[in-house]
C-alpha cells in the first residue's frame, strides 16, 4: 500500500495554498468583476479556508494537540465547497444566472452538516473521533449523508462544464481536455483508495479537489483568464463575413470577430478589450456618432427588439447597416450584440439599377413622345384639312351674298338660304375646332408632365376620355374598334398620375389591336368594374393569345412579339409604372381566343 506521510501532504498542501492564494488574489484585484469571476473567487475563499484548516490539522498532531477545532472550522469551507462548485458551473454554461428560490434549497444539507459538525460532541452523528483517517468505525451515519450530496454536487457540476465545453469547443479541445482531467483526479483517488493502494486520509480530499478547481480554472479561464473565446466558436466566428462586436452591460468591448478587426483596421485589437465602446468609435473615426450609439444603446436595455440604423463609414470607405440587439438569457442582460452588415456594394448595385431604371424610363417616354406626336399629327390633320374646307366654302358663300345685294332676281328667302348655310359651315367648324382643342388639351397635359409624378384624383370617366383622344387615330388607321364599358361612378376616384395610367392603357390597347395581325376585324374592349376596395381596368382581345415563351417572361424582362418593329419596354415599364406609383398589379389571362390584361388599383 502506498502511504502518503503527513510531511508530504504538508507539503502538497502549502503549495497547493499559494497557488490558490494567487489566483485568489488576481480575481479579487481584477476590475469589472462579472458573476463568473465572483463566484469563482467565493469558491477559492472556501478551499483556502479548508486548506489552512488542514494545514492546521497536520501542526496541531506534529505538537500533540486537539485537532478539534481545526476539523470543526475545515468544514466551514468542505459543506458549501459542492454548492459553489455546482453555482459556478451554471454560470459557466449560462454566462449569468439569477438566483431564485431553488438554489437556496442547495444549502439546506451544508447548513445542517455544519450544525451538526459544531455539536458532534452531544450526538456524534457526523464523527464517533476526531481522526484523520476515515475508516468505517471513526465516522458517524450523518457522515455518508454529506459525501453523498458532496459527491453528487461536484458530478452534476463536472458533467455540466464537460458537456458544454464539448458542445461549444469539441471532445479533443484543451478546454474539454483540462475539464476531463479535474474530473478524473479525485475520481482516480478515491477509487485508489477505496482500493486500499493508497492510504485514503483527510488530506487527500483537499487536495484532489484543489487540483480539480486548478484544472477547472484552466479550462474557464483558458490561461488568459477570460481573454479567449472557445477554439471552435471564435474559429466560426471569425470566418463571418459581417462584421461584430459584443458589449457588455457598462458598454466595453467583451468580443469581436476577425472580420471586425480587419474592416475597422484596428491595429492593437487586445487593447481593444475592456475598453468603453466610445473609444472604438473615435478610433474609427465616428466620434460625432457616439451620441447617437448612445441613445440606441440606452433603448436596448429596456427593450428586446433590435435597434437598426445606416452608416457610412469613411475611414473605411463602406456603407453600414448595423443592428444592435441585446443578448438576455432568463431574463438577465448579459450583453449587447452590435452586428455590422456591410452593404456597401448594395448600395451601389441600387444606385446602378436606378440609373438603368431612369434610362428605360427616359427611353420609354421618348418612344411615348414620339408616337404621340405622330398621332398627334394624323388626329389634327384631317381636322385641319375640314377646317381649311370649311372657310373656303364660307368665303365662297360670302362672295355669293356679296354678289346678291344688288340682284332684284335674288330674293330674301334665297338671303335666308345663303345664312343657313353659313351657320351649318360655322357649326361643322365649331365642332373641328372643339375636337383640335381637346386633343391639344390632352396631348399637353401629357407631354408637360412627363417628367413628373404630380398625383391627382380622378374618375375612370375623365381617364376613359383621355384614352379615347390619344388612340381615336391608331384605331382609325388599322380598321379596328374600341368598345368602352364604365361601370365605376364618377364619386370613385383614383389617386395618382393619370397621364402615366393613359400611357399604360393606350401601350396595353396598341398591344391588343397588334395581336389581330392581318386579320380584318380587330375589335378591342375597354372596361372596368368596382370590387371591394379595387378598381379593375381591362383591355381586351379576341386574338390567338399569348405564346408560351412571352408568357414565362412577361413583366420579368423586356419581351415583344412584335419582332424588330419592338422594343419590348412598354408592357415591361407598364407593370412597373402600376408596382410602384399606383401600388396595384397587372395581371393576365390568354388563351386561343384571346387575351385579357387587367390593370387592378386599390382604393383608399
Amino acid at each position: 500500500m502506498l502511504q502518503i506521510t503527513d510531511d508530504i501532504s504538508l507539503g502538497i498542501l502549502i503549495v497547493l495554498c499559494i497557488i490558490v492564494t494567487f489566483l485568489l488574489n488576481y480575481l479579487l484585484n481584477k476590475k469589472n468583476k462579472k458573476q463568473l469571476d465572483k463566484i469563482f473567487s467565493i469558491d477559492l475563499i472556501l478551499f483556502v479556508v479548508w486548506i489552512l484548516c488542514m494545514i492546521f490539522q497536520i501542526i496541531c498532531i506534529k505538537n500533540n494537540w486537539s485537532i478539534k477545532y481545526a476539523f470543526c472550522l475545515s468544514h466551514l469551507g468542505v459543506c458549501f465547497i459542492p454548492v459553489g462548485f455546482l453555482l459556478l458551473a451554471l454560470i459557466f454554461s449560462n454566462t449569468k444566472i439569477k438566483f431564485t428560490k431553488k438554489h437556496a434549497l442547495l444549502f439546506i444539507i451544508p447548513t445542517i452538516s455544519i450544525i451538526l459538525v459544531l455539536t458532534n460532541d452531544f450526538h456524534h452523528l457526523f464523527y464517533k473521533d476526531y481522526v484523520t483517517d476515515f475508516s468505517p468505525n471513526v465516522i458517524g451515519p450523518y457522515f455518508y449523508v454529506h459525501t453523498y450530496y458532496t459527491y453528487a454536487l461536484f458530478l452534476i457540476a463536472a458533467i455540466i462544464l464537460l458537456k458544454y465545453s464539448i458542445k461549444n469547443s469539441g471532445f479533443f479541445s484543451k478546454q474539454a481536455m483540462f475539464i476531463l482531467i479535474g474530473i478524473l483526479v479525485p475520481v482516480v483517488v478515491n477509487v485508489l483508495g477505496f482500493m486500499n493502494i493508497i492510504t485514503m486520509s483527510a488530506y487527500l480530499t483537499p487536495i484532489t479537489f484543489t487540483f480539480s478547481i486548478l484544472f477547472f480554472a484552466l479550462a474557464i479561464f483558458k490561461f488568459n483568464f477570460l481573454g479567449v473565446a472557445p477554439i471552435a466558436l471564435q474559429t466560426i466566428v471569425d470566418r463571418i463575413s459581417d462584421s461584430f462586436v459584443i458589449l457588455n452591460e457598462d458598454y466595453e468591448v467583451t468580443d469581436y470577430n476577425a472580420t471586425f478587426i480587419k474592416t475597422f483596421k484596428i491595429k492593437d485589437a487586445q487593447s481593444l478589450r475592456g475598453k468603453h465602446f466610445a473609444e472604438f468609435l473615435d478610433k474609427a473615426g465616428l466620434k460625432d456618432q457616439i451620441s447617437e450609439f448612445g441613445k440606441y444603446l440606452e433603448k436596448i436595455d429596456t427593450s428586446k427588439k433590435p435597434s437598426r440604423l445606416e452608416l457610412s463609414v469613411k475611414k473605411a470607405n463602406k456603407v453600414f447597416n448595423i443592428e444592435i440587439t441585446s443578448i438576455i438569457s432568463n431574463g438577465n442582460l448579459l450583453g449587447i450584440l452590435i452586428l455590422f452588415k456591410d452593404i456597401t456594394q448594395h448600395k451601389n448595385d441600387m444606385q446602378s439599377l436606378k440609373n438603368n431604371q431612369d434610362l428605360l424610363v427616359e427611353q420609354e417616354r421618348l418612344a411615348s413622345l414620339g408616337q404621340m406626336i405622330g398621332g398627334i399629327a394624323h388626329n389634327l390633320k384631317t381636322p385641319i384639312f375640314s377646317v381649311a374646307g370649311g372657310l373656303e366654302g364660307l368665303s365662297d358663300l360670302v362672295k355669293e351674298f356679296d354678289e346678291s345685294i344688288e340682284d332684284p332676281s335674288v330674293t330674301n328667302q334665297d338671303m335666308h338660304d345663303i345664312a343657313k348655310d353659313m351657320n351649318e359651315w360655322i357649326g361643322k367648324l365649331k365642332d373641328h375646332i372643339s375636337y383640335m382643342s381637346d386633343v391639344i388639351t390632352t396631348v399637353k397635359g401629357q407631354a408637360v408632365n412627363m417628367s413628373k409624378d404630380d398625383h391627382i384624383l380622378f374618375p375612370i370617366s375623365e381617364l376613359f376620355q383621355h384614352v379615347n383622344i390619344l388612340m381615336q387615330h391608331e384605331i382609325k388607321e388599322k380598321l379596328a374598334e374600341l368598345e368602352v364599358k364604365n361601370k365605376v361612378p364618377d364619386i370613385v376616384k383614383i389617386n395618382g398620375n393619370i397621364n402615366s395610367l393613359v400611357q399604360v392603357i393606350n401601350n396595353l390597347i396598341s398591344n391588343a389591336i397588334e395581336a389581330y395581325g392581318d386579320s380584318p376585324t380587330k375589335k378591342v374592349v375597354l372596361s372596368s368594374e368596382f370590387k371591394g376596395k379595387e378598381i379593375i381596368i381591362s383591355v381586351k382581345d379576341f386574338g390567338p393569345g399569348l405564346p408560351d415563351e412571352v408568357q414565362k417572361k412577361l413583366f420579368k424582362e423586356m419581351i415583344t412579339t412584335k419582332g424588330k418593329d419592338g422594343t419590348g419596354l412598354g408592357l415591361f415599364m407598364s407593370y412597373s409604372n402600376i408596382k410602384a406609383h399606383f401600388n396595384g398589379n397587372i395581371t393576365y389571362e390568354t388563351s386561343s381566343n384571346g387575351t385579357t390584361f387587367n390593370i387592378i388599383i386599390p382604393i383608399k
